[in-house]
């Protein structure tokens, strides 16, 4: 049923987020002919024409990346908080795979939105005489995989796609939970998700700060002192690093996560 469920919310968010993708592509490589040309002529016509691209590429790229948020975001509202949520509840699917489904999908367009970005900016920048370097750094590159670092490059990708992605989930979870307790509420459902957002925000930043303050004096500090002792080389150190980042963001998410699926299953108002 999950797979059902991904498929369908690909479906919805493709409409919208692919158009946006095209429209960004478009625009920054007319931003490109803007910096190759169209900014040095001596035609005022051309060079207000040469700023207006560059002003809508830049206004593409904020577009894509709020978008990208916008679009997760009332994807779950609409389909789970909403009129559509009577029939969502009717599925032959729990409350965990649907939001999963909402999570993965998010996660898949944030990533898709960051290389889209990061390929209008390249678009942007292109310059035919530097093709020759740009495929000898490519030939580089591939060789520093391939060679004596292959092992921690492939490492390291892999850490960074969880780091990512659990950050990614965690970041669509903040906001589902404030979604999901705001509208428990009888009434001002909006007004309450609101509230619930910053009072959610405060108090895992309050608890953040006590559990670093109480650290000082606990025994896991002098636990975590003596593996200071430990002499780590700096490869080991960043694998490390990059683990520990996403096991505190995994915790921070779970909070979330059992807040969404509670409130889901438990109080969700759809009055």
């Amino acid at each position: 049923m999950l797979r059902k469920l991904l498929k369908h919310e690909f479906r919805a968010t493709g409409r919208i987020m692919l158009p946006l993708y095209l429209v960004l592509l478009a625009t920054s490589v007319g931003a490109n002919l803007s910096t190759r040309g169209l900014l040095e002529t001596d035609n005022r016509l051309l060079d207000i024409l040469g700023g207006l691209l560059i002003i809508a590429f830049v206004v593409a790229i904020i577009g894509v990346c709020i978008m990208s948020l916008v679009v997760m975001v009332q994807r779950f509202y609409k389909n789970l908080l909403q009129d559509e949520g009577y029939i969502m509840m009717t599925l032959p699917c729990s409350i965990h795979q649907q939001v999963w489904s909402k999570l993965i999908v998010s996660a898949v367009w944030f990533a898709l939105s960051f290389a889209m970005v990061c390929l209008a900016c390249v678009l942007m920048a292109f310059d035919v005489s530097a093709i020759q370097e740009i495929l000898d750094l490519c030939q580089e590159l591939l060789h520093a995989l391939t060679g004596k670092y292959s092992f921690n490059a492939v490492a390291f990708g892999v850490e960074l796609l969880v780091l990512c992605f659990v950050g990614c989930c965690v970041l669509c979870l903040e906001f589902y939970a404030a979604l999901a307790i705001g509208h428990s509420r009888p009434s001002h459902k909006m007004a309450w998700s609101v509230l619930f957002f910053f009072i959610l925000q405060f108090a895992m930043q309050m608890i953040s700060s006590a559990l670093i303050i109480g650290l000082d004096e606990s025994a896991f500090y002098y636990f975590l002192m003596d593996l200071t002792d430990v002499h780590l080389s700096g490869t080991a150190a960043i694998h490390a690093s990059l683990w520990f980042l996403s096991a505190c963001a995994a915790i921070y998410g779970a909070v979330f996560y059992f807040l969404t699926t509670y409130f889901l299953k438990r109080h969700l108002n759809l009055e």
